[in-house]
């Protein structure tokens, strides 16, 4: 069975934020930081160590 990466993501996400219970702006923080630091000069730094 072939599960599209943008649903096992969501689908973990959310339930990691049920079981877990981050406070919401530790998410926000997470999120808006992964995005920033994706397209910034150390993304080829950190391509390695996620592969």
């Amino acid at each position: 069975m072939d599960v599209p990466l943008w649903l096992a993501l969501i689908v973990v996400g959310f339930l990691g934020y049920k079981l877990i219970r981050p406070p919401l702006w530790l998410v926000a923080v997470l999120l808006i930081g992964g995005y920033l630091l994706a397209d910034s000069l150390f993304a080829p730094l950190i391509d390695p160590i996620t592969k």
